[in-house]
């Protein structure tokens, strides 16, 4: 197998693996630890079992295809420009994501977004909880969507523009375990702003860092103000 069909096995597995994550886990917590609800702790095992993914992937990386994680190499910033970076980053994504999802509200009227509900209420004061799952996003997300799959993609395609759109359409399509027509637009919209910045700058630290800052914000927002109010989160 040639290294672009490595690649696109790799890139396979990712998604698999993270599909069935998304899909699947809570369940299998369920089913091993004996706690048929939603907890704190059960959350923090899927936190966990995304890291578990990453791993996967970086051993694959680094046995099967033989090369580096990261195929693009990391350029250093100075601490000024990585902070006019992540604000710049985080109001597009904020507002660009807000607008979008009013559009999806006045279109579609109401989003059923009773799973967001549930799990907004494990985060009420439990700041560790709120702090490792954004952590957790931040880093294993963008390191395997903008670090390892859009490099392999534009690699596999001979195209930049490939590497963008499929990363974002692959960030919203497993997104779509929300169930919401906004859990899909908004991270492919976010994506693909993400995904330019990777392309332009090659700095997947900066993204870490802005991704947790979104996450971070919105988390907080819902613990202290009543969901309802907060539909364009």
């Amino acid at each position: 197998m040639g290294l672009n069909g490595k690649y696109s096995v790799g890139i396979l597995l990712t998604f698999v693996l993270l599909g069935i994550m998304m899909l699947y886990v809570f369940p299998v917590i369920s089913m091993i630890t004996g706690v048929k609800t939603v907890t704190g702790n059960t959350f923090s095992l899927s936190r966990i079992a995304l890291w578990a993914v990453l791993l996967i992937t970086f051993l694959y990386s680094l046995f099967i295809e033989k090369g580096s994680f990261l195929l693009k190499i990391e350029k250093k910033y100075s601490i000024a420009f990585s902070i006019k970076a992540v604000i710049v980053l985080y109001l597009a994504c904020v507002f660009g994501g807000a607008i979008l999802n009013g559009l999806i509200q006045f279109l579609i009227h109401k989003e059923d977004g009773s799973k967001i509900l549930q799990f907004t209420t494990l985060f009420k004061n439990d700041y560790f909880l709120i702090i490792f799952t954004c952590f957790t996003a931040g880093a294993v997300e963008e390191l395997l969507m903008r670090g390892y799959i859009q490099p392999r993609i534009e690699k596999i395609y001979n195209s930049p523009l490939a590497g963008i759109l499929v990363s974002a359409a692959l960030f919203g399509i497993l997104h779509s375990t929300y169930g919401t027509i906004g859990q899909v637009v908004v991270p492919f919209f976010i994506g693909v702003v993400f995904a330019m910045f990777y392309k332009k700058y090659s700095n997947i630290k900066i993204l870490i860092v802005c991704h947790f800052m979104i996450d971070f914000v919105t988390l907080m927002a819902m613990n202290f103000i009543d969901f309802k109010h907060l539909s364009v989160f």
